[in-house]
């Protein structure tokens, strides 16, 4: 991946590729089949929150891979430019499979209807009429999303461990900042508002299950920390 520059500073920091290292790299795909990335087939723009700090909003760069009609894989980058920064990766379920998840689990989970309802969640330069079919399954579905690598903060590595993310919702902490979203319709030509307005007869699950998007009945939010175990030749999950 390419290093960005900020005056003499390289993010994150490295120093340049080698022409070696450039030959490597184009030889290498065109011998190679590099088969999981080519199933990449949409990229998907919209936004986050920290489960642990929800005042802290990104705008994500989703690259999916359908797996079947009931998953989807996506890597996460911070920007769609070459240099994008890969920063964690969501998983999206069904609302099917997602039922059949433990409660503890499904409370890492949030649900997509209001992020694609609102206009949010966007396919840059794809028209509203074909993404259409796609938009009427995605709302019924579940996602959740590990960031590795908080850009956000000025992090030039990924540093520490993983931060559970949330989804936008229509509650305070849940409303995204006008001027992230400005930002992003300004850069794709599109409105958020004309995107929400198109969008009002989506249909929508008949019921979303109550363990996801915890933190808006219970105010509580995920966090990982760090300990020193014991190593074991056989542990119990995890």
């Amino acid at each position: 991946m390419a290093s960005t520059t900020k005056g003499h500073e390289q993010v994150p920091p490295g120093e340049p590729m080698t022409i070696g290292q450039h030959m490597l790299d184009k030889g290498a795909q065109m011998m190679q089949s590099l088969k999981p990335i080519k199933q990449m087939n949409q990229h998907v723009c919209t936004f986050a929150m920290y489960s642990h700090d929800m005042s802290r909003q990104i705008e994500t760069h989703h690259y999916v891979t359908r797996v079947n009609q009931d998953f989807l894989q996506c890597a996460v980058y911070d920007s769609d430019e070459s240099n994008g920064r890969l920063i964690g990766v969501e998983y999206i379920l069904s609302d099917r499979l997602f039922e059949s998840l433990p409660q503890e689990e499904q409370k890492l989970w949030h649900s997509h209807a209001h992020e694609i309802k609102s206009g949010l969640w966007v396919n840059p330069r794809v028209p509203e009429m074909v993404i259409r079919p796609e938009l009427e399954n995605l709302t019924k579905t579940y996602g959740k999303f590990w960031c590795t690598w908080q850009t956000d903060r000025g992090d030039k590595l990924p540093i520490g461990p993983p931060s559970l993310m949330m989804s936008p919702q229509p509650v305070d902490l849940g409303i995204v900042k006008i001027g992230l979203v400005k930002k992003r319709d300004d850069k794709y030509n599109l409105s958020t508002d004309t995107m929400k307005t198109v969008r009002t007869d989506l249909s929508e699950p008949t019921r979303l299950n109550p363990m996801a998007d915890y933190w808006v009945k219970h105010g509580k939010g995920f966090a990982i920390d760090v300990d020193d175990v014991e190593m074991k030749k056989i542990a119990p999950f995890p």
